[in-house]
């Protein structure tokens, strides 16, 4: 599959818009794309030559990060606004990603306590899994306002 030069008109063609604000990290490991589904969001990253590994697959690493990414801006949610911190991240690799594709990640509230909230995510190419995860997140009660920013 030959890759194209920019997916942003593909892209935003199809419903997805770029996030601007997602933090530096998230900002260097992108860019990152959102899409409203339903009542949450699906989130997004075009799979580059600079996202690969040295056997030529993306990285694990970049799939570990958008999967964090969605489980944590999901449970931010979840969690009304309060931040939240990644307590815990398990992750399973079910197949490799190729550049060119667009990584989609999807993640849902478990069960909530007091303090914790279980989580699971989902990776897709397309309709193929390629990673599922499990996190434990840990609510971060802020000393002042939360300062988060509109993502786009």
């Amino acid at each position: 599959m030959e890759e194209p030069i920019d997916p942003s008109e593909k892209l935003a063609a199809a419903g997805w818009r770029r996030v601007r604000s997602a933090g530096a990290f998230m900002s260097g490991a992108g860019p990152l794309w959102a899409m409203r589904e339903g009542e949450g969001w699906r989130y997004g990253i075009w799979s580059t030559e600079a996202h690969l590994n040295p056997a030529g697959f993306v990285h694990g690493g970049l799939l570990a990060t958008l999967a964090d990414h969605a489980i944590s801006t999901v449970a931010w949610e979840a969690a009304q606004r309060v931040p939240c911190v990644t307590v815990q991240l398990d992750t399973q690799f079910l197949a490799p990603v190729t550049t060119g594709v667009l990584i989609e990640a999807r993640a849902q509230l478990v069960r909530r306590t007091s303090s914790l909230l279980f989580m699971r995510g989902l990776l897709q190419v397309a309709d193929r899994e390629v990673l599922v995860a499990q996190a434990l997140m840990k609510l971060h009660a802020p000393s002042g306002p939360a300062r988060i920013p509109a993502i786009f």
